[in-house]
Formats: structure tokens, C-alpha cells, sequence
């Protein structure tokens, strides 16, 4: 009796950059445990795909072609719905360099999109929550998809450094001013985790070596290691957990 049950039936789930590796694999796993979607992403085969295998599951799907750092247009969607228990705020990206070669165009870019539009997402999902008259006594989940990056700095990556430290004091400031309402907001923190994004980088063999030598567990994450974290956030089964990060690092930050 002291096992809680992972059960997201009739809870409705936001999923940006749900398209392609982590937030794919986030969508499908919240519609295994029961979630409706509203997945986003900025290409609609992509969407389809993760459409197709959501409704196996019994999943009502709605999709969104979107380009997340378009204010306007995100803010349409999310006042469109008629509710939204649980966004997982995945879309991010990153442009590695060194600090002395960081363009600035490209500095603008990763910000854009890893804080400015997160901060937004994040703002609209919660002001749409707060519509539920029940939301105290329902309770609701905010997972921002952070990365050990926002904790320990990594080479030419200063401002993917930056945008994902900074997530985890929004998270943190988040989590305190909503906790009133039962609105629970954490961070998970990936490690490198072999996904379209990373795969170029991990190309490079001592890139790839240097990276493994700092995981003690020797491997790298798997994309079912992340939407498992995910779906236990956004389910009553943490439903004291906030304000905080699961690190998926293989004890990276440990060391």
C-alpha cells in the first residue's frame, strides 16, 4: 500500500520539440501512462510519426507546427486549449564554441530559444493551469529539460552553460511562487544521451572518449532514461518533489 501508482489518465500534457529524440520519446511515454498530448514541434512529418504511435496507446493527440521562439504564435496555441496539466519544456538546442569564438548571432540564437522561449512557455502553461478553478486540489507539473550542463561547465559550451543554469534558477524561483497552487516545478538534468542533436557531435571519437571518461558509469544515457524521469514528475507519484533536479548523469556531477 505504500507503492504509488504512476497514472496520468485524463491529465492533459504539453510537449514541445516533441518531434525528434528526448521529447519524442517524453510524448509517447506520457501517453503510455495515460496523458492526452498537445505535442510541438517545427516539422509536421515528425509530428505524425509521434502522433500515429501516441493513439496506439489510446491517447487523444493534438499537434502544432510551431517554431517555439515565435511568441505570438505559441501564445495562441497554449490560450487555445482547454486545459494543460502538465508541460514538459523541451524544445532547446546548442551551437558549441570556445568562449574566445562565440559568434554573436549564434550567442542570441541558443538564448532565444533555451531561456527566453522556455521562460515563456513556461509563463503561458501556468497562466492556462491557473484557469482550473480545481487546480490546488488536481495539482499540475512544469518539467523543464535542463542537462548536467547547468550544473558543472563542459568545453565550448559557455552559453549552453549559461542558458541551462539559468533554467534551474527559474526553475527554483518557479517552483516557490506556485507551490500555493499545487503546481509542482522541477528540472531534469540529461547527460549526453545519443538523440539527432548529439549525434554529430559524438562523431568525433575523442570527443566521444573524453565524454564517456567522465560518466563513471561508462555509458550514455538513453532516451527512455529521460521520459521515465519525466512521467514520474509529472505524475502524483512526486508529488513532493519540487524545486529541484533529477540528474540522468550517470554520476557525472558526482565526481
Amino acid at each position: 500500500m505504500y507503492l504509488k501508482k504512476i497514472n496520468l489518465k485524463n491529465k492533459t500534457a504539453v510537449v514541445t520539440g516533441a518531434g525528434k529524440g528526448i521529447g519524442k520519446a517524453c510524448a509517447i511515454a506520457l501517453a503510455e501512462a495515460g496523458a492526452n498530448l498537445i505535442i510541438i514541434s517545427r516539422t509536421q512529418r515528425d509530428l505524425d510519426n509521434v502522433a500515429k504511435i501516441a493513439r496506439k496507446f489510446k491517447s487523444k493527440c493534438v499537434s502544432y507546427v510551431c517554431d517555439v521562439t515565435n511568441y505570438n504564435q505559441i501564445k495562441n496555441i497554449i490560450n487555445k486549449q482547454k486545459k494543460i496539466d502538465v508541460l514538459v519544456n523541451n524544445a532547446g538546442t546548442n551551437i558549441p564554441e570556445h568562449f574566445t569564438k562565440i559568434q554573436k548571432k549564434n550567442m542570441e540564437q541558443v538564448v532565444k530559444l533555451n531561456t527566453i522561449s522556455t521562460f515563456h512557455l513556461a509563463q503561458l502553461c501556468t497562466l492556462k493551469m491557473l484557469e482550473s478553478k480545481s487546480r490546488k486540489q488536481i495539482g499540475g507539473s512544469i518539467i523543464n529539460m535542463s542537462s548536467q550542463m547547468g550544473h558543472v561547465g563542459g568545453p565550448s559550451r559557455s552559453v549552453y552553460n549559461m542558458t541551462k543554469a539559468g533554467l534551474e534558477g527559474l526553475t527554483k524561483g518557479m517552483a516557490i511562487d506556485l507551490a500555493k497552487n499545487n503546481i509542482r516545478v522541477n528540472t531534469v538534468c540529461p547527460t549526453f544521451v545519443v538523440t539527432p542533436m548529439t549525434k554529430n557531435f559524438l562523431k568525433n571519437k575523442k570527443f566521444k572518449r573524453d565524454m564517456l571518461n567522465n560518466i563513471p558509469l561508462g555509458k550514455f544515457a538513453d532516451v527512455a532514461d529521460v521520459a521515465t524521469a519525466v512521467v514520474f514528475l509529472a505524475s502524483d507519484a512526486s508529488s513532493m518533489i519540487t524545486g529541484t533536479s533529477i540528474l540522468i548523469d550517470g554520476g557525472w556531477t558526482a565526481t
